[in-house]
């Protein structure tokens, strides 16, 4: 009798050890999703995330046109505008455009206050240190505008002049490493460099040739003397450092939106009217592939 009680006895304790094995690999399990899932909802711009928010918050120009203006309904306009319109459209999501400054498109990604950066940014070395860049949708370089009157044709002209650049461009970079006998008046905004040219504060400005081409059917008081300076760049949507999930839809996005011609499309909508008859779409677009 007493053999069979130990052995009954046994037999419980194994059970319980089973059940006790069972229940603690359970809660691991459980743990780890946890775990998994918080680690998920730290990104808040991830695709999931923004799905879940139903709204993409996309940082542009607010002044840039015809790349990223507000029109006279104070509603946000522009290439890159159009870009954004049809990401958000293809994500199933509304859109929240936060206008921000050329120095500001990095920051807003790092502090999360975007997800998505669509203000004509310019890929660069520098910048891919700190945030991620998809691929690109139009190509640019460095181009000077001055007055007709006095036209700069060549930046061997430029020595012991004023030039304008909008802080955090490619083109300050260019002017204070490559050409550091020029005086640099550098503005925040777009509004005021522009400004500050027509005031005769400087002798030319230093920006994208892309929109400075835009910019002098406008004021055809001035022309693009300089066409290109340093190297041809490209345009591209900046992504927070390390958010995968949105750099890989983003890439697929622009891959699918150029094997229809998306681009060609949204130059003919929102560019082709600002320039002149000497600039078409091949000259300003790509079409979603990275080069």
């Amino acid at each position: 009798m007493e053999n069979q009680i130990m052995k009954i006895w046994k037999k419980a304790v194994g059970i319980l050890a089973v059940v006790g094995v069972a229940l603690s690999l359970a809660a691991c399990g459980t743990s780890g999703d946890k775990k998994d899932n918080a680690t998920k909802d730290k990104n808040p711009s991830s695709v999931d995330a923004i799905k879940k928010r139903g709204e993409i918050k996309i940082a542009v120009f607010g002044d840039l046109s015809p790349y990223g203006y507000l029109d006279a309904d104070g509603k946000n306009q522009g290439y890159d505008v159009y870009l954004g319109n049809q990401i958000a459209k293809d994500l199933g999501v509304k859109v929240k455009y936060v206008i921000v400054n050329a120095e500001e498109r990095v920051d807003a990604l790092k502090s999360n206050k975007v997800d998505l950066v669509l203000a004509n940014f310019t890929k660069t070395p520098e910048r891919e240190k700190v945030i991620d860049f998809a691929n690109p949708y139009m190509k640019v370089a460095i181009g000077v505008a001055s007055l007709k009157e006095k036209p700069i044709t060549e930046v061997s002209q430029l020595k012991g002049k004023k030039v304008i650049v909008n802080k955090g461009t490619t083109a300050e970079a260019y002017f204070t490493s490559k050409q550091p006998d020029v005086i640099l008046e550098k503005y925040e905004s777009k509004t005021q460099q522009f400004q500050a040219l027509k005031d005769g504060r400087a002798d030319a400005i230093a920006d994208d040739n892309s929109y400075l081409y835009a910019w002098v059917k406008e004021n055809p008081e001035f022309e693009v003397g300089i066409k290109e300076l340093g190297d041809v760049s490209t345009i591209n949507p900046g992504i927070k450092k390390g958010n995968q999930s949105l750099l890989d839809w983003t890439n697929q996005e622009l891959e699918k939106l150029g094997e229809d011609s998306f681009f060609a499309k949204d130059y003919a909508a929102t560019l082709k009217d600002f320039f002149g008859s000497d600039i078409t779409a091949q000259d300003i677009v790509l079409e979603g592939k990275e080069q």
